[in-house]
């Protein structure tokens, strides 16, 4: 067995060659402490190393020692194939000139884009501004709940209409629709204003009352329809908080779509 004083005394040369080490390449050791590997004397930050392992921890990888160990193991794949690429002098190939370039310009306008946010913020009243201009719009506008029975013939739909008004239910004879997601629900398509559908449905639809049904079949491009509207009511904006990231995003596209605007205006276009 080693004894005591020989682990010592190889812990101590240990820590002289790592000493020797550090002098001999000229790197101190707060330097070192900062990059993740050195690789053919180019050394890679572990600022990079935990960049990736913060996206990774963003897609519910856990931050493990193996994993900390697989994204050194990548960095330096990745730096040997970089310096590979550079000893080929790969980057004077007109295509990947051009890739380059392309690269180069898609990453300074997402960084103008996300700067323009930035200086120029959708404020809070901004957004809520937009849904009361939105709430307005729908003020007092209707959506129904309609059930229809869609066929190919008029004769059939005629025929269909004419054995509701005898009795017959619409939610059995909605089973022979050759619409599919409404027919097993009875015909069902749920709540919606008129300008959902096709303009020659939804002006139908809009003309009947809570209860009535189509006295003649009405025509689309789908078919012939049986219409029944089981209730009407006024429309309702969702509330603020479930639209606001829709809003907000709307809202810095149009701030996008002015910088642009602006940009043309100022430029001297030939």
């Amino acid at each position: 067995m080693l004894s005591l004083l020989t682990v010592k005394g190889r812990a101590v040369a240990s820590l002289v060659v790592a000493s020797a080490f550090v002098i001999g390449v000229g790197i101190s050791t707060p330097t070192l402490a900062q990059n993740a590997v050195v690789v053919n004397g180019k050394a890679i930050p572990k600022a990079k190393l935990d960049e990736f392992l913060k996206a990774l921890a963003a897609q519910g990888r856990a931050t493990t020692p193996e994993l900390r160990e697989m994204v050194r193991e990548e960095l330096i794949s990745r730096q040997l194939f970089l310096e590979e690429a550079e000893r080929k002098a790969l980057f004077k190939n007109s295509d990947i000139k051009q890739q380059l370039e392309a690269s180069r310009e898609d990453i300074l306008i997402r960084a103008l884009i996300r700067d323009q946010i930035k200086s120029h913020p959708v404020k809070d009243a901004d957004v809520q501004a937009e849904y009361d201009k939105l709430s307005k719009a729908q003020s007092g506008e209707k959506e129904f709940k309609a059930r229809h029975i869609l066929v190919e013939a008029e004769d059939t739909a005629k025929k269909l209409i004419a054995e509701i008004k005898a009795g017959a239910k619409f939610e059995d004879l909605a089973k022979q629709s050759k619409d599919p997601g409404s027919a097993a629900n009875g015909g069902d398509l749920d709540w919606n204003p008129p300008g959902t559908f096709v303009k020659e449905f939804g002006e139908a639809m809009s003309k009947l009352e809570k209860g009535q049904l189509t006295e003649q079949p009405v025509k689309t491009q789908f078919g012939w329809h049986v219409i029944r509207v089981d209730d009407i009511r006024t429309m309702a904006p969702p509330p603020l908080d479930q639209l606001k990231p829709q809003l907000q995003q709307e809202l810095e596209r149009r701030k996008i779509q002015q910088l642009q605007k602006d940009l043309r205006a100022k430029a001297k276009i030939e």
